[in-house]
């Protein structure tokens, strides 16, 4: 029988923004830990909750980088070896594009006894903030959820097979790469092929913008439109029930 140690590593999706759409379950653990880690992309009113345990930020944004992922894992195991309740508290889900296998792994090489609680994704939060159906009946029948680019700083690849397909496609990190993007997406669809570009959703900072492949860069250069934002590219980008809160309409086309 594996003998763990004292200290736990709970990982905790913090959801994409709206500090109202953590789980129940993701906000107990926030009450009980010793320590929190926490990203640059959760709300800091989720770190209100418990204000007695210790916040360490640990957060990576374009340009900035507060601590290096095997510094994090080193941290996390440190910890946890001192018998503390560590949080992991990660904006979306854990297990989206969150190097969540990295800390689970060093952790369990540790006998650390470790969980997972799921937060709501950025693309399928956000995509309901503006009543986006990601899938539709007889339309578009599955979703691609795509990085924009690769540990090493690269376009993905994937990027070009979900452009040929007749899913909705939602690209997340890919403001970097918007411009080489939207190029791939031209190769296999026309000019005003509907894109919609969300900044900090969920939040009172939230901008977006409904545009097409042709007009889609030029409008975000103009609207100064940056990351965190979520692409989707699609008819569904067109098909909100209701006309998406703060949206940019003077110039972008009427799809």
């Amino acid at each position: 029988m594996t003998k763990y140690n004292k200290g736990t590593v709970t990982l905790v999706g913090a959801g994409p923004g709206d500090p109202e759409l953590l789980t129940i379950k993701g906000l107990k653990a926030i009450e009980k830990a010793d320590v929190i880690l926490y990203d640059a992309l959760i709300n800091p009113v989720l770190l209100d909750h418990n204000p007695t345990a210790q916040k360490i930020f640990v957060g990576k944004r374009r340009g900035f980088l507060k601590k290096k992922q095997v510094e994090i894992n080193e941290l996390i195991e440190k910890l946890a070896n001192k018998g503390l309740d560590v949080v992991r508290l990660k904006g979306g889900d854990p297990l989206v594009f969150g190097r969540a296998c990295e800390e689970l792994e060093v952790a369990k090489k540790a006998f650390i006894s470790t969980e997972i609680i799921a937060g709501i994704a950025s693309y399928t939060g956000i995509a309901a903030q503006h009543q986006i159906p990601l899938t539709k009946r007889g339309e578009h029948e599955s979703f691609w959820v795509v990085t924009g680019h690769t540990q090493n700083a690269k376009l993905s690849s994937d990027i070009s097979l979900a452009a040929q397909s007749t899913a909705t496609v939602v690209v997340l990190m890919g403001m970097r790469f918007l411009a080489e993007i939207v190029d791939i997406f031209k190769q296999f669809n026309n000019g005003d092929y509907p894109v919609a570009v969300i900044q900090n959703g969920t939040t009172s900072a939230e901008k977006s913008l409904l545009a097409d492949l042709d007009t889609i860069t030029d409008l975000v250069k103009q609207h100064q439109i940056d990351n965190p934002s979520v692409l989707i590219f699609g008819q569904a980008a067109a098909d909100p029930v209701t006309h998406y809160k703060n949206l940019v309409k003077e110039e972008a086309l009427a799809l």
